[in-house]
């Protein structure tokens, strides 16, 4: 996503906020009952392009599991993105990445655990998703937001008397969205579910494991892929604001993407583009 700046300013006040109600019926969080997941973490490897699924390449080699009618959409917006164009993939407009893109972690990410929900508050699109852990139910009505609705619990998967693994949920998920840059895919209807497995690695604690599961009309099976991420070293984490609106060059217009140049003019972002419908300019 060309266009965006990073800006290195922190802003400690949300999570100090969080920490301050980390409360359950009057009693303070029992640390010793949870994973420790401080610090700063961030997607483990690279992959070109950042795919979602990190063990395959980036665009038609991710091989998803779509229906013939979406592999047919995913496929016209590879034609499109080889031609210059940004296909399908709606974050180019400032547009959220939410759930689970989100998860890639491209930018870091910070988890706080309180008894009742597990905060996970991304750097990117200045994301907060909030994983219910009180034993609610599905609410009747949810209005759908970028990050969705989640509700969780807490496994102790080794009989060792603590936590080590959080079981996700989340629905209600906001569109338009995509798995990765490449533009793979959600189905219009809103429907997706996005089941988690977010457990510490056994070997080494400053590595977390993500199994991640899209359940949506546009695939023919559930998908399942294994994101994984690094806790980074600093003790005193720099954290940064992420404004994907400031300095973003691109320009929709119609169903046409452009983008201002340097020199403060409309450029075209493919061979033989046409220019914008002038009409209501004399």
């Amino acid at each position: 996503m060309q266009g965006r700046v990073l800006i290195g300013v922190f802003a400690p006040a949300l999570a100090f906020a969080i920490l301050a109600f980390a409360i359950d019926d009057g009693a303070a969080l029992d640390a010793t009952q949870y994973p420790d997941w401080k610090g700063q973490w961030m997607r483990l490897g690279s992959g070109q392009g950042a795919p979602w699924d990190p063990a395959k390449p980036w665009g038609a080699g991710q091989q998803a599991p779509l229906t013939p009618d979406y592999q047919a959409l995913f496929e016209a917006n590879l034609r499109d993105q080889a031609a210059g164009g940004q296909g399908s993939d709606p974050s180019y407009r400032c547009i959220p990445t939410g759930m689970p893109r989100v998860m890639i972690a491209v930018q870091p990410m910070e988890i706080v655990i309180t008894p009742d929900t597990t905060y996970v508050m991304l750097e990117l699109f200045g994301t907060l998703r909030r994983i219910f852990t009180d034993g609610r139910d599905w609410p009747k009505d949810i209005e759908p937001s970028f990050a969705g609705y989640s509700i969780g619990k807490w496994e102790d998967t080794d009989g060792d008397g603590r936590f080590d693994t959080l079981v996700a949920e989340t629905r209600a998920i906001k569109g338009p969205h995509s798995y990765d840059s490449s533009g793979i895919p959600f189905h219009e209807d809103g429907r997706a579910i996005v089941r988690e497995r977010i457990t510490s690695d056994k070997a080494n604690p400053s590595v977390l494991h993500n199994e991640i599961t899209a359940i949506d009309s546009a695939l023919t099976q559930p998908w399942t892929v294994q994101r994984s991420y690094r806790r980074l070293p600093a003790k005193e984490p720099i954290w940064s604001e992420y404004v994907c609106s400031e300095n973003n060059r691109h320009v929709l217009i119609g169903s046409e993407n452009y983008v201002i140049g340097a020199d403060g003019l409309l450029m075209p972002t493919r061979k033989n583009q046409s220019p914008p419908d002038l009409r209501h300019f004399q």
